[in-house]
């Protein structure tokens, strides 16, 4: 298996295909370079004396996209992008808004303390999601190399419980106790591991949630498929269930195809910058799937056997994908007039 490479064709009209061909010579040289994250430094510059921000958000938006964030600086900079702070308020301000979330936080937990009996006696439901949460996170691996615990996961137990009584829009999946363990990784107090995964979830569109998100996402990246590679669509088809079996990679935003924790945050900061596009996480699985492409189609793989090479993917640097997912989409504008309107549509310009 090639990992990482685009393919060097679609079965698209010539003149497509050779714009193609230039996108992806101009890419190589791209990916040849590796841009340095936004520093402590560079982030502190973008405020001024009272700590507003003296960037634009577009500006910013734009450099993650491009560079990424350095780890020192994610706590903050994500509060920003989730929508926990204003991308308008001072240093004051948001001392005020940590404190409102940190009081509505514990508001929430009071609450949910007092309803919790009830709906154990009453609710078989809840029984049975409170069972699967503390089976799900007591098989988190979360030590250091000396064997210390990096993570209270009575506290992961706690907010997952917490978000399945208060978001009634996402219920709670299997896969909810790998994300949050990020968020936890990502800040400290409870009150913003919370809030911070709230927000990731709305943020996005619940795109990652099965009975909202997922099977539009399933729906649209066999579309691309077939607008952008015909044989490869035909191929798939083929062979049975294999896109909508792909669901895993967005339950989990494609946390188990990455190298390292940092590469999975690479990739969601650009989830919420919304650029370059909304929806972008289809273009990401596309490419994704571009790397075994050739070998499923030469081969002639079976679904399963396509399946369990998905499934072999892993370690990938998420700066080298996201720059090939960004080519990929830069040739779809190139090609805007020939792309059916329910793909122009599903990936059209970012709503505030």
């Amino acid at each position: 298996m090639k990992k990482g490479m685009v393919r060097e064709r679609f079965q698209t009209p010539e003149s497509s295909e050779e714009q193609f061909s230039k996108l992806r010579a101009s890419v190589s040289t791209i990916l040849g370079i590796k841009k340095l994250p936004i520093d402590n430094t560079e982030w502190e510059s973008y405020f001024d004396e009272s700590g507003n921000l003296s960037k634009s958000r577009d500006y910013i938006t734009a450099q993650i996209l491009d560079r990424g964030l350095d780890p020192a600086v994610r706590p903050e900079a994500w509060k920003f992008l989730t929508g926990y702070y204003s991308w308008c308020s001072s240093c004051d301000e948001r001392l005020m808004a940590n404190s409102r979330k940190r009081h509505s936080y514990e508001s929430l937990c009071i609450m949910c303390e007092k309803i919790q009996p009830l709906l154990e006696t009453q609710h078989q439901g809840f029984a049975e999601v409170q069972t699967l949460i503390k089976s799900d996170v007591q098989r988190l691996y979360v030590k250091d190399a000396q064997g210390n615990a990096l993570v209270d996961k009575n506290q992961l137990e706690k907010i997952l419980l917490l978000n399945y009584m208060c978001n009634t829009e996402a219920e709670y999946q299997q896969g909810f106790h790998e994300m949050l363990l990020l968020f936890r990784l990502l800040a400290e107090k409870e009150h913003e591991i919370y809030w911070l995964f709230q927000f990731f979830l709305q943020k996005t569109e619940n795109s990652c949630i099965m009975n909202i998100g997922v099977e539009k996402n399933l729906l649209m990246l066999r579309a691309l498929i077939a607008f952008l590679d015909p044989v490869f669509a035909e191929h798939l088809e083929a062979k049975g269930q294999v896109i909508p079996a792909l669901f895993p990679w967005f339950c989990l935003f494609f946390q188990r195809v990455f190298r390292s924790f940092d590469d999975v945050w690479r990739l969601w900061e650009v989830f919420l910058t919304g650029l370059p596009c909304k929806n972008f996480q289809v273009i990401v699985a596309y490419t994704i799937l571009l790397i075994v492409r050739d070998q499923v189609v030469t081969e002639d793989l079976s679904g399963d056997e396509i399946l369990m090479l998905c499934n072999n993917i892993v370690d990938l640097d998420a700066d080298d994908l996201i720059a090939k997912a960004c080519t990929i989409y830069e040739y779809f504008l190139k090609n805007n007039d020939k792309v059916p309107k329910e793909i122009q549509e599903f990936f059209g310009e970012t709503k505030e």
